[in-house]
Formats: structure tokens, C-alpha cells, sequence
């Protein structure tokens, strides 16, 4: 340590001053036209903020890691509504930490400290989803973007600086430790014309914490329990300034949402965070975009249920409750927990925010009444394709649209009964002796990924798992007949470039030495051979030099041209496969997440030949259990759902799921509720242990 005076390393700079004025704004009170509540809820789940934002989210890795405990989808048809994030610390802890946001932009146009203060308010209520042990453990990451120097502008930023960084924030005890500053969003240019576009304030706030157990969060899925009820907790006054009903008739009014009372939105978190402990919430989801009536479409949504829905006898206009954007949640809870729930409500002081909404039910309607009258009675299927409408544009033009077009009539099936699962045997660890730990090479090649999750898989499984790279097999660090086995990992090798798995192959195919090692090793009846994702692909373009793989196919492009991360259906059937004795007939969900799955074979003689041989081990199947082809289900396009295969002898194994980073029950996205703390897929390595 050296004691070095600051101004040594930073000088002294001179103090920046800055002279604004504040601007007073011409606005305009809102002027709604009296339109069908029907026809402004199917704008407003049609607008791209509130819209399905499925085309973004299935594109990107969700399960890298296998630290992954809540992601964007939820519940058994997958629909993307979670308010947090949360990963575990761990692969052996539950752990971990939430991640959340909060952004609430338009609001600045009409009050830049409002607009401040609800986006802090948006991630306290997604974040509260996860169980944090104090609200003061959460930090906040604040990102400003303002055009600095136009008129207004710079004493938006200051007033809003002082509104959450002096005010609202030391009051819910939350500290504000870092950020990032974007302060030239405008632009000029000149044609004919002198051009000018000008971004105005705008605050994203990224909220963080510890979590203490993951396996709590809560998610918008609606239990499917009878003597059920769903309630809201109201923290605002029903205005609707800036909302996203008037933005779809053109306006933005004069009176936007915002936090009134610090303490009350303070209660509201802890009142969350201890119905959560004492199991008394059964769903979360907050009230934000859209307003109250998206909170429920999302909720029936991830729930494949229909709404009866009571807005009791509130004077308020029922567009102004149903489409504010105030602060605030709906819950689930049982019937017999109503006086509980008023009891904590009162000691948190918030027992007036709150009201009961109604119940769901097992049909497709979604109907509302308020003061006596029905507002809205109409087809949850509608509803949804409404909500997805943008997502399924936005794929067909940049995707495959046959593709596009199959996932967005998923939504017409009524019957479609979600992931499931159905095992024909039960997860054991193998009678063996336990003194020994058989090594099994880790092996990655640059811009792999997958290694940790991996190992960690073969750890619980009792294998010594170690770390092993081309780079050292080529220099003779490490050499294969050192290990009783070796898997091939995936995750973007060679920086996730089209092919990479085959380059991974080349690398050992065009080098003698590395060919000559590989060659004889693959040929022992000795080693078990693993290959995941990249390791897949490049393991079955090592055919050549591998016994019993006569008519293996290619790992190619997915028909939907984009990398698909996905949470799907899977059956494994008989086949020689060491990694699945006992396991055929099994139907159970699994994470995908690549961008050259598909199976592709040299001639129809080939594929012919192979699909009637045994060296298929596992196939995508649809929701019913059905084998298919059908995107996403599919996600790759592969024939006969094609997505594991063996060769003959059983002793390699190549996969293009992500069985170890679903080892654990906690790391899937949806699992049945009577699994324990190990899946399934641990089964797989026990088999090979």
C-alpha cells in the first residue's frame, strides 16, 4: 500500500459550472376519446413495450453457466414475464443474486423528477419477486442519457439527481454506488435543411441484491388450485399522464404517475418479502407498462387460464384503473390466508393499498365488470395473439417466416397441456464403490464456455473432472490415455462463428499428432466419450476416425437461421448409450441454446438407414409427447427430432441439449413441483460414472 495524495494521480481539475434555466412546459390534460375498453387493450398489448418480446429474448444463451435460476420464461408454455432475474453463487448453493430494472422515459416529458423516482419505484417491485433478506441490501446502477446544453435539459438532470440521489433514495435506504453517463444524446446534420434530433432525459435503473434462497422467487404464473383469489396492492392515484393508453391515442397529458410516499412504497417491499417467507403467495407480478389489465394478460398468459375479475364499486373511470401505470402488484394467495394477509398488510401499513381482484378459472375468457357492468368479456386466445402480434412480425422478417408463423399459432392450441414430465426410472446414484474417482477430461478449444457447468456435472457424480485444452494436448501438458474418459464442451467456440464445431475438428483432423491420439483413443473400448452443443457438432465430424458411426449426420445451420435458446420437450429411447441405460421412454424438458442443431445427413439413403438403426438417443417431442419437427418445439428443424445419437457400442455419446446445466432442479425454468434438489439429467452422469 502507498499513501499517494488523489490530486498526485488526478490533479486539480478545475470545478465545472454550469448555468441552466428551467423550462415550464406547454402541456395539455389529457383528452381520451370514449372508445371500447376492448379495443384500447388490444393497442395497448400490441405497443412494443408492453408487447410478447419473445423474438429477442429466445435469441440469446439463457443457461450458460448453470448458474441460472430464473430467467425471462415462465411457467410450462413459456411465456416471457418474469419481473427478475436471479443466478445462483453456486453449483452447490441456492444462493445467489437478483438482478432487475426499472425505466419509465416518457414520463420526463411531463415530470423529469416523477419520471426518476417511478423507474427506482419499477425495479423495487420487479426485484421484490426474489426473497432479499433486507431492503437495504439492494444497490442501484443508474445509467443517464440527456441531450446536455439544450434549453430545459441540464435542470431536468439536476432536479431529477436530487429528487432520487437527496430524497427518495435515502429515504428507502438504497444507495445509488455506480452509473453511467450519456450526456450528448443529439445529433445534427444538414441537406437543404438544418436537421436536429434531440433524446430527452432518460434514466434506466438497474437494481441488484443478494438473494437468500432462489428457489423462492416468484413468478406471474397463476396456481391452478381452487379457493384461490387474486388481489392488488395499489400504491398510486390512477393517473394516467404518460401511460401507455394515451401514447397509443397520440397523447401524453400533463399528470404522470409517481411516488407519493416513500414509507408506503418501503412497506410494500418488506410486506412482500415476508408474505413470501411465510409461503403465503402463491404468484407476483407487478403493475408497470399497460397498466393493471397487462399485469392480468401476462399473468393468464403464462397461466393458459381465463380471469373473472371484480373492480368492485370504485368511482374511479374504469379506464383509469384499469390501464394507470402506478406503482404496485397482483398476488395470488389461498382463500383460508386472507386474514393473514390483512394482518401483515397492517403491519407493514399498507393494509389499505390493498383490494381483491377475483379468481381465475379453468376457461379462456377474460371477463371485467365495474360497478355492476361487464367491460370486457374476451378470448384470453385473442388476447395473447394481440400480445404477440409484434413478436411474430418482427421474426417473420428476419427469421424464417414458416418458423415464425408455427410458434404464433401455438398460441390458437387450447389444449396444449405444457412441458411435462413423465420418467420411467428413478434417480439413484449407482452402488459402486466411491474410493475411487475416475478422471474425465474437461475439454474445451478456444471461446468454449461450457466447461464449468460441466465439470461440476461430472464432480457430483463422483469423477475427478479436469480441465484440458487443445492448446495443451497439442504441447503434450495433458495426453487423452491419461483420462478414463473426456467430454467436449460447448459454448461459442472460435467465437460462436458458423461452423466452429467443424473448425474444432479440423484443428485435430489436418494435425498428425493430435489425429493419431484422438484416433486411437476413440477406437478403445475403454473411454467414455461425451460431446454437448459445439462439442457435438465437432465430434460428429470426427465420423471418420470413430468406430460404429456408419451414416452419422452433420450438425447444421437451424432452419430458423437464428440461434435458438430454448426450454423444450425431450425423449429418450432405447439406444446403446452407456449415458442413458435405464433411462428410455423418459419425456422430460431440457435447455437448448445453439445455432447449428440440425441433423443433416450426406443421402436419404443415409438418413434412411440411421433413423432405423438404435443409434438415436434422444428426440425433440412436442407438449403431447408426440415426435416433431414443428418450430420451437423443434427448435433446429432436425429429422425425427433428431438431437442425440450414439454409435454402436454405446461408448460415445453426442448431444445437442444442455442436460448439465439442468442438473439441478432449482436451474430449470419450469420443473415439476415433486422433483427434489436433483433432476433428472443427474441420472445421465450417475450412468456414467
Amino acid at each position: 500500500p502507498i499513501d499517494l495524495p488523489m490530486e498526485v494521480l488526478f490533479g486539480l481539475p478545475p470545478k465545472m459550472k454550469i448555468n441552466t434555466e428551467r423550462v415550464v412546459d406547454a402541456l395539455k390534460p389529457l383528452d381520451l376519446a370514449e372508445r371500447p375498453i376492448e379495443d384500447s387493450l388490444l393497442d395497448v398489448l400490441r405497443h412494443p413495450t408492453v408487447a410478447d418480446k419473445t423474438f429477442l429474448i429466445s435469441i440469446g444463451d439463457r443457461s450458460i453457466t448453470g448458474l441460472v435460476a430464473r430467467d425471462q420464461m415462465v411457467g410450462p408454455w413459456q411465456v416471457p414475464v418474469a419481473d427478475v432475474a436471479v443466478t445462483l453463487s453456486g453449483f452447490n448453493s441456492y444462493a445467489g443474486e437478483a438482478m432487475a430494472m426499472g425505466e419509465r422515459t416518457p414520463l420526463a416529458l411531463l415530470n423529469a423528477p416523477a419520471s426518476g423516482r417511478m423507474a427506482i419505484g419499477e425495479a423495487l417491485t420487479n426485484i421484490a419477486a426474489a426473497p432479499i433478506k433486507d431492503i437495504q441490501d439492494i444497490k442501484l446502477s443508474a445509467n443517464w442519457m440527456v441531450p446536455a446544453g439544450e434549453p430545459g435539459e441540464n435542470a431536468k438532470l439536476y432536479d431529477t439527481c436530487q429528487a432520487i440521489a437527496m430524497a427518495l433514495c435515502p429515504e428507502l435506504g438504497i444507495s445509488i454506488p455506480v452509473g453511467k453517463d450519456s450526456m450528448s444524446m443529439q445529433t445534427l446534420w444538414s441537406d437543404t435543411h438544418e436537421h436536429k434530433v434531440v433524446a430527452p432525459l432518460s434514466l434506466i435503473i438497474s437494481a441488484f441484491a443478494p438473494v437468500t434462497d432462489a428457489r423462492r422467487t416468484l413468478t406471474a404464473e397463476i396456481h391452478h388450485q381452487e379457493n384461490t383469489s387474486l388481489w392488488l396492492l395499489d400504491l398510486g392515484k390512477q393517473r394516467l399522464g404518460g401511460s401507455i393508453y394515451a401514447q397509443t391515442q397520440q397523447q401524453l397529458g400533463d399528470t404522470p404517475a409517481d411516488v407519493d410516499d416513500a414509507a408506503q412504497l418501503k412497506g410494500f417491499f418488506n410486506f412482500i418479502q415476508a408474505a413470501n417467507r411465510q409461503g403465503l403467495l402463491l404468484a407476483y407480478h407487478d403493475r408497470s407498462d399497460g397498466g393493471l389489465i397487462s399485469t392480468l394478460c401476462e399473468m393468464a398468459f403464462a397461466s393458459r387460464c381465463g380471469l373473472n375479475i371484480d373492480l368492485d364499486n370504485s368511482t374511479a373511470p374504469t379506464d383509469a384503473l384499469l390501464f394507470n401505470e402506478e406503482l404496485g402488484a397482483v398476488i395470488q394467495i389461498r382463500d383460508v390466508d386472507e386474514a393473514d394477509l390483512h394482518q401483515l398488510a397492517q403491519t407493514h401499513s399498507i393494509d389499505s393499498t390493498l383490494r381483491k381482484l377475483g379468481q381465475h378459472d379453468a376457461g379462456d375468457q377474460i371477463t371485467i365488470s365495474h360497478q355492476g357492468e361487464t367491460v370486457l368479456d374476451i378470448s384470453r386466445v385473442d388476447l395473447h395473439r394481440a400480445w404477440s402480434e409484434t413478436t411474430h412480425q418482427m421474426q417473420s422478417l428476419r427469421d424464417h417466416p414458416q418458423c415464425a408463423q408455427q410458434e404464433y399459432d401455438r398460441t390458437l392450441d387450447t389444449k396444449d397441456p405444457g412441458l411435462s414430465a413423465d420418467l420411467t426410472f428413478e434417480l439413484h446414484m449407482p452402488a459402486i464403490g466411491i474410493g475411487a474417482t475416475p478422471k474425465m477430461a474437461i475439454l474445451r478449444e478456444q471461446g468454449v464456455n461450457g466447461q464449468i457447468e460441466m465439470a461440476a456435472a461430472f464432480d457430483r457424480a463422483n469423477f475427478e473432472a479436469i480441465d484440458v485444452t487443445m492448446s495443451d494436448l497439442l504441447e503434450g501438458r495433458h495426453m487423452l490415455n491419461e483420462f478414463q474418459g473426456f467430454v467436449a464442451c460447448g459454448g461459442f467456440s472460435f467465437g460462436d462463428v458458423l461452423g466452429a464445431g467443424e473448425g474444432w475438428a479440423k484443428s485435430i483432423l489436418f494435425n498428425n499428432q493430435l489425429r493419431d491420439q484422438f484416433e486411437a483413443y476413440l477406437a478403445s473400448e475403454n473411454h467414455l466419450i461425451l460431446g454437448v452443443c459445439n462439442g457435438c457438432q465437432m465430434l460428429a465430424s470426427l465420423a471418420d476416425i470413430i468406430p460404429g458411426t456408419d451414416d452419422w449426420p452433420h450438425f447444421v445451420r437451424n432452419r430458423s437461421e437464428q440461434f435458438e435458446a430454448r426450454y423444450v420437450m425431450t425423449e429418450i429411447i432405447e439406444s446403446p448409450s452407456v449415458f442413458f441405460q435405464g433411462m428410455a421412454g423418459s419425456q422430460l424438458p431440457v435447455a437448448v441454446a445453439h445455432g447449428e442443431g440440425r441433423a443433416e445427413f450426406k443421402t436419404d439413403q443415409a438418413a434412411q438407414a440411421f433413423l432405423a438403426s438404435s443409434r438415436i438417443s434422444m428426440r425433440y417431442i412436442d407438449n403431447n409427447g408426440a415426435v416433431t419437427e414443428q418450430y420451437p418445439a423443434n427448435p433446429n428443424g432436425s429429422p425425427a427430432g433428431i438431437t442425440g445419437i450414439t454409435n454402436d457400442s454405446g461408448l460415445v455419446t453426442l448431444l445437442m441439449p444442455h442436460p448439465e446445466r439442468t442438473t439441478r432442479t432449482v436451474n430449470h425454468s419450469w420443473a415439476p413441483w415433486e422433483w427434489g434438489k436433483l433432476s433428472p439429467w443427474m441420472q445421465l452422469f450417475y450412468n456414467a460414472r
